[in-house]
């Protein structure tokens, strides 16, 4: 049973990261937005006021997953999550270009297959280390909560990671990513080096060194494209690093330029594990929404809350 704080910062690592997405719409693949000039939660085609993109679309599903107490290291499980994904990309507005490729080479609706489209667009392009599955791993903690379970953990974030990404580094970004929200759920504490050690050594140092060049600069001062998945990760862990609030952390994360919505939405899942949800401004949960909404049915910050309650109620 999680304390009412723990509770309130599960809540956050999916509304705030939803809230990340939204806030960063507007901004994607412009340049960098620097101070003074403020950061807004505003509407900009094809993005509505407070709409989610496809980054907390393609969480969803996991969420759902999570909330039904159906384990994510089950074959059955990730096959229903990757069916979710191809209905939603059929209507999506917006699909990352790695997963759209992937998710229309998916022949038969299973884990394997998945996999197996993903191996092919790794090789056909020669890398598929893009951000698109970090982008959706925040509610992958959620069931892995217990003690005992960070190993658990840990598979199963690469697991889910290679649904889509083949590619070593995406995976490994997955894995840091999710323990560190699982720590911060459970101890309210910020902390990556301890998820990095977890990886074979080699790797681990490589990681550490791309924190140590994260945290010496802030997010629109890293060098290459934050879509890939490490200048992702560097510049969401930039922006928690330099900041003191959510708020803060995640109007940094969208400075970085380019892919704000996946920069902030990263950053976001990790801030509001450490502030928790009460964190997340009211302004900004009242116009917080997305698919799977519909005409007839709203799907906004509750939504994702009252998912968030039924996937650590044990």
């Amino acid at each position: 049973m999680l304390t009412p704080q723990q509770l309130d910062r599960a809540v956050g690592a999916v509304t705030a990261s939803a809230a990340g997405d939204a806030l960063g719409a507007p901004y994607e693949f412009r340049a960098s937005t620097l101070p003074p000039t403020p950061i807004t939660l505003h509407a900009a085609p094809p993005w509505g006021l407070g709409e989610w993109t496809d980054d907390t679309s393609m969480a969803v599903p996991i969420l759902q997953a999570v909330a039904r107490h159906k384990p994510l290291d089950d074959a059955h499980t990730l096959a229903a999550i990757v069916g979710e994904w191809i209905g939603w990309a059929r209507q999506a507005k917006d699909v990352g270009l790695q997963t759209r490729a992937v998710l229309a080479g998916i022949r038969h609706v299973t884990e394997n297959d998945a996999r197996a489209s993903a191996l092919a667009v790794h090789r056909e392009a020669g890398r598929s280390a893009g951000n698109g599955s970090l982008m959706r791993t925040g509610p992958v903690a959620l069931g892995y909560l217990r003690d005992g379970q960070a190993d658990a953990l840990a598979a199963v974030a690469r697991r889910v990671s290679e649904l889509t990404h083949h590619e070593t580094d995406a995976g490994d970004a997955c894995v840091i990513w999710s323990l560190a929200i699982r720590s911060a759920i459970l101890t309210g504490g910020l902390e990556l080096r301890t998820a990095i050690d977890t990886l074979p050594a080699e790797r681990a140092a490589v990681w550490h060194a791309r924190l140590d060049d994260a945290e010496a600069v802030l997010p629109w001062e890293l060098r290459g494209n934050n879509g890939w998945v490490v200048v992702s990760l560097q510049a969401a862990w930039s922006a928690l690093t330099h900041s003191s609030s959510l708020r803060e952390a995640l109007e940094l994360a969208v400075r970085s330029g380019n892919d704000t919505d996946t920069v902030a939405a990263i950053a976001g899942s990790l801030a509001g594990a450490v502030y928790g949800a009460a964190a997340v401004p009211a302004e900004w949960l009242k116009v917080l929404h997305g698919w799977p909404a519909d005409e007839f049915r709203a799907f906004g910050a509750a939504e994702l809350a009252e998912l968030v309650r039924k996937a650590v109620d044990y």
